[in-house]
């Protein structure tokens, strides 16, 4: 087992993924701002380090004696980094590329990164899923920030020796994600249920994703993490695509309330269908998604209405 620290662990992805690693025994620390009190992982022994990850001396101090990082931390989401692709360009592009140097000195052995395959592949006229090995056109400056941080970490590997494997997540929902944050449809629809309002749609509805519950997101990522990775990239989606009319839906077969949707026109970086080849990881590993589309927006949905009974 692997002492591993989780950049931004108790985040929405993040959180979970440290919750998978010290299921099958790692020694995890997260590196986060949060303080103890709160916390969003459940998993036991885990060391907290707060820290601020534009601070590259609390970067380097959370890497002593570390074997293995997890990179799950963002500054920007899709909405921000659009609104000023500066941003995005002077927090996560430049501070990650300062922690993979700080890895280097610190002798961290690989570094695990959280990229995006729900925007990544770009808007392209593609039949059918995409594989790692297609060409990447991303539209948005999110995706361009994403791709950037994957290039870096080859230079790493190749100048440095410093071992790394991307992850292309496709479109991870489910508990602990912030429905206040614009990004996730499936968290903003559903707080939009809750407050009664309408639900906003791009387009006619037929927009294509690929929908992961976060659970098995995280279970797919300690399973490589604990078995060795024989690629530096992985897709990690269903591998099934749902149109936003089929999420409407579900949402309100879950839900049981018939909410209204107002349709808006598309955007300069709309991608109309992104759906991710998982043979490469199916050939390697043995954990697959369990949870069915219906059942995790349930859970989401559960949690959000538990959430708002506390407050």
């Amino acid at each position: 087992m692997a002492r591993c620290l989780v950049i931004g662990g108790n985040g929405f992805i993040g959180s979970h993924v440290v919750d998978s690693l010290v299921g099958r025994g790692h020694e995890v620390t997260v590196f986060d701002r949060h303080r103890l009190g709160s916390r969003q992982f459940e998993g036991r022994g885990v060391r907290l380090v707060a820290g601020d990850f534009l601070n590259t001396a609390d970067v380097r101090a959370s890497l002593e004696g570390q074997e293995v990082v997890l990179h799950f931390l963002s500054t920007t989401d899709p909405a921000t980094a659009d609104g000023d692709p500066t941003i995005d360009i002077r927090t996560n592009i430049t501070s990650s590329v300062q922690l993979f140097s700080a890895c280097v000195d610190a002798g961290v052995s690989r570094v695990y990164y959280a990229s995006s395959g729900g925007a990544i592949y770009g808007d392209q006229d593609h039949p059918g899923a995409f594989a790692e090995t297609d060409v990447t056109l991303p539209v948005s400056p999110y995706a361009i920030g994403k791709q950037a941080i994957e290039g870096y970490l080859r230079y790493f590997r190749r100048t440095h020796g410093l071992e790394s494997t991307s992850f292309r997540i496709s479109n991870p929902y489910g508990p602990r994600q912030n429905p206040l944050k614009r990004q996730g449809v499936i968290p903003i629809f559903l707080r939009r249920v809750a407050e009664g309002a309408p639900l906003t749609v791009l387009g006619d509805g037929s927009m294509i994703r690929d929908y992961l519950y976060v659970a098995d997101v995280a279970e797919m990522i300690a399973e490589v993490v604990t078995v060795g990775a024989r690629h530096d990239l992985y897709n990690l989606g269903s591998g099934v695509g749902t149109t936003i009319n089929e999420l409407v839906r579900t949402i309100r077969e879950v839900t049981g309330r018939d909410v209204p949707v107002e349709h808006l026109p598309r955007t300069a970086t709309f991608v109309d269908r992104v759906v991710l080849s998982v043979d490469r990881f199916e050939q390697e590993f043995t954990t697959r998604p369990t949870t069915a589309l219906a059942d995790g927006v349930r859970l989401t949905w559960e949690e959000m209405v538990e959430h708002e009974r506390r407050r």
